[in-house]
């Protein structure tokens, strides 16, 4: 697959990448280290790169109303759930540099409670790649969202993963086409050769 990106107007987000999502990786290090490649390369070839996690406060919880499927189960999952626990916390093999977009959410999608895309406007992103951890949770979410916000969309299958394998490739093979472009890392790497990385 050919890509044509502007890197200037292009954002790698990596969704999710924290203990408290990958645990259902056997190792997770292979994945994130692949990961933390593709991030590398895109940021010094000028595009940007942004991280999401999921983690909430008390006021958080309590926001939740009663019966919510969400907040029931997070609740549940309490501490690790919390917003200031290293389970939340960004994966250590992934580095945060100062011009990275950094934000914290407390629902599925990357956008609703956060100032993601008013921090990708300011940014002049208009092309958006996609990394994340569910894909049946937040990278679906993100995809519809993004699409919908008129964002250009590209999301790599091999840095993506999912606890049920077949919901995954059901996902990539039938639903993410109709309103993004499905591409692996390589491919991505391809478009955007490396210049001297540096994580």
């Amino acid at each position: 697959m050919a890509f044509d990106i502007d890197p200037a107007k292009t954002a790698l987000l990596v969704m999710d990448y924290q203990p408290s999502i990958l645990g259902f990786l056997d190792d997770p290090t292979d994945f994130v280290a692949s990961t933390a490649e593709t991030v590398a390369t895109v940021r010094n070839n000028g595009g940007s790169v942004g991280y999401v996690r999921v983690g909430f406060t008390d006021a958080d919880y309590a926001g939740f109303p009663e019966g919510h499927i969400m907040g029931d189960r997070v609740k549940g999952n309490r501490p690790n759930m919390d917003a200031e626990s290293t389970t939340t916390a960004l994966h250590p093999n992934l580095v945060v540099h100062d011009n990275d977009i950094v934000v914290r959410k407390t629902r599925v999608s990357a956008f609703s409670t956060t100032t993601l895309h008013e921090q990708l406007t300011n940014a002049g992103i208009t092309t958006l790649i996609l990394a994340g951890v569910h894909t049946s949770g937040v990278v679906l979410t993100t995809v519809r969202e993004a699409h919908d916000l008129d964002y250009r969309v590209i999301v790599l299958s091999d840095a993506c993963a999912d606890p049920d394998d077949a919901v995954h490739s059901f996902l990539f093979e039938k639903i993410f086409p109709k309103q993004a472009e499905v591409a692996t890392s390589a491919e991505l790497l391809s478009a955007l050769p490396a210049r001297a990385a540096t994580n």
